[in-house]
């Protein structure tokens, strides 16, 4: 039987009008076009969405998540009676119709009473979906008891299609890491069980600059999916600060207090928008106010601060596990400066999503808000992290560079106050020069961070804050991040010491890399510094080191343009774009397994300023 007669088939047997009958026409002709050769899938792409009647994914909910505590048999999530729980949901500010910002994709819970369809179980239904972005966005789960995976189909407005893959990770077993959000409990018919469950935000990307018509799910019925947009892309914004979440430990406890974060930028811009993020929490937070200003010394601001605002309120509250943007502020934003950031928390705050190691010291005010106070006197606690904030983007310029690392991007060891982590020179070498544009400068490095191993959990009240590890972390470090050019990787020392193996850390690269390419990222890896004289760092870890940095100079090297340092790898096709060859910069020669002296901070696996200085002395800005 022809493809086209099959299709018309399925059209007669649906028989049904409404969802559910198109639901059971999307499935059957989903298979048909998996049939068709490619041209001809492209053909009769169009046509099919007129046949099925692309709608938006509320029309599609056919499934039951969310039931109230005390009804939990009005929901079925995974067939087997189990749901989740309604009361939990809202303590964690996801309520019905609330707006959720993950990863810079803007979605929304449904709009559904517990009791009431909230998901689509995947089935190759057509879903209205329009815009223009650089990724598609789910809020998925999966209820298979593993990882359930699917290849579903773009509609672009010009008529092409393109396959996409998508993952949904198991609500009640899936990693904590990377999940949208926990909640504690789990409905079923018998009671309640504490049980955590997930929600997961997962994205893919798209073809750059198309506009999207519609998308295709694919045919996956253990896959739930329940919100789906368009990722805007971040053209018009330039990276100019960044700081990873690296986890969720204790504070305080807060109660009324204003927190004055002092950064330091990159590029510069005539606009600035702030990114405030709660990873990791299992409860909303509420920023009452916040104010962005230049930083004349201390927690004293150059003239009056500026208040920001919230899709024009003064304040907004950030559900657990979402994002906050601010609005655009027309704001002078100098390049190579300190800004300082306040924002008032009204409630009582006892943990917050941090980044551990500033190596810069900040402020806490006495109670009130005092976000638009211009002097130091309400400011008379320092903290050296950063909590909550996460970026500070400038309009325009030419993109962002993201440095994806552990401790040594992160700039441990370095003088405190002063700027000279090797992130921070590199940006003011590319203020100084006509070689390539000027991008803003964003450092991903988390201190204790690995490629392959969490740290820190990824949920919960932890004293461990060396995040989850750089797989997990690198759709939000790195893909959410405002217009990325290029992504440069020092990572895996962590790894090495900890009793991992040379080929887990290239595996681990290769992965970063392979997913960084797929949404048209240029990458760079860096060789693995020595750490000879470090506890720990024996001469099998150091044999794994030099295993790892052979492989980035031979096979991580695509086009073989390096460093000034050192060269770069030679290999006509690798993993990596271009190789940093720090290695062969920081290593004494005499002894090859240890630092230069002069390089070594003195704990024999950080580099001092000096060290720091000549890292980013060795990147060859024309690999940028």
């Amino acid at each position: 039987m022809s493809a086209d007669r099959s299709a018309r088939r399925a059209v007669r047997r649906s028989g049904r009008r409404g969802p559910r009958g198109l639901q059971a026409l999307a499935a059957a002709l989903f298979v048909v076009a998996a049939l068709l050769p490619t041209a001809s899938a492209r053909a009769v792409e169009p046509g099919a969405a007129r046949a099925v009647g692309a709608v938006p994914l509320e029309q599609w909910y056919d499934n039951v998540a969310v039931s109230e505590d005390a009804r939990p048999g009005a929901a079925d999530f995974d067939g087997a009676g189990a749901s989740l729980s309604a009361r939990d949901l809202a303590a964690a500010g996801w309520t019905p119709g609330a707006p959720l910002t993950v990863q810079g994709a803007r979605l929304t819970w449904p709009r559904r009473a517990p009791g009431e369809p909230d998901n689509v179980r995947a089935a190759g239904q057509s879903v209205l979906v329009e815009g223009r972005g650089d990724a598609l966005a789910f809020l998925v789960a999966g209820t298979d008891g593993g990882d359930v995976r699917g290849t579903g189909l773009v509609s672009y407005a010009d008529g092409s299609t393109a396959p996409y893959a998508l993952t949904a990770p198991d609500w009640r077993t899936g990693p904590l890491a990377t999940k949208a959000v926990a909640l504690p409990h789990l409905n079923t018919p018998g009671g309640q069980r504490a049980e955590k469950t997930r929600l997961y935000v997962v994205t893919v990307p798209l073809a750059p600059g198309r506009a999207v018509a519609s998308v295709r799910l694919p045919y996956a019925p253990g896959l739930h999916v329940f919100a789906l947009s368009v990722r805007a892309g971040s053209g018009g914004w330039t990276g100019s600060w960044a700081a990873a979440p690296s986890g969720l430990p204790a504070v305080g406890p807060w109660t009324d207090r204003t927190l004055r974060l002092v950064v330091h930028t990159s590029a510069g811009g005539p606009r600035v928008r702030l990114r405030f993020d709660n990873a990791f929490a299992s409860a909303p937070v509420r920023i009452g106010g916040a104010t962005v200003a230049v930083r004349a010394e201390g927690a004293a601001a150059r003239g009056t601060p500026v208040a920001v605002r919230f899709g024009g309120a003064a304040g907004v509250t950030v559900p657990a596990g979402s994002q906050a943007y601010s609005d655009p502020l027309a704001f002078a934003v100098p390049p190579d400066s300190h800004l300082l950031v306040s924002f008032h928390l009204p409630g009582t705050v006892s943990a917050l999503p941090m980044h551990r190691l500033a190596v810069q010291r900040s402020f806490v005010s006495t109670e009130g808000d005092h976000t638009a106070d211009g002097t130091a006197a309400a400011y008379p606690t320092t903290i050296s992290n950063w909590p909550l904030l996460t970026g500070v983007e400038v309009g325009g310029g030419p993109g962002s560079l993201v440095l994806l690392g552990d401790s040594i991007t992160d700039g441990d060891r370095s003088t405190v106050d002063a700027d000279r982590r090797w992130p921070d020179v590199l940006a003011d070498r590319l203020l100084t020069q006509e070689v390539v544009p000027r991008y803003g400068v964003l450092n991903q490095g988390i201190a204790g961070n690995r490629v392959t191993t969490d740290r820190y959990p990824g949920d919960g009240v932890s004293t461990d804050a060396a995040g989850v590890s750089a797989l997990h972390r690198l759709d939000r470090d790195v893909f959410a991040q405002p217009t990325v050019r290029t992504v440069v990787v020092l990572h895996g020392v962590n790894d090495l010491l900890a009793g991992g193996d040379a080929a887990q850390v290239t595996e681990g690269l290769r992965e970063i890399a392979e997913r960084a390419r797929e949404r048209g990222l240029r990458v760079l890896g860096a060789t693995l510094l020595p750490c000879g004289g470090r506890s720990g760092c024996t001469t099998a870890v150091d044999a794994e080191r030099v295993a790892v940095n052979d492989w980035i100079r031979g096979g991580g090297s695509r086009a073989g343009n390096g460093s000034r340092g050192g060269g770069a790898g030679s290999a006509v096709a690798g993993v990596f774009d271009g190789v940093v060859d720090f290695d062969a910069v920081i290593r004494d020669p005499q002894r090859p397994e240890r630092m230069l002296p002069a390089y070594d901070s003195g704990d024999h696996l950080h580099p001092g300023d000096a060290g720091l200085a000549a890292m980013a002395g060795a990147v060859d800005l024309r690999t940028l």
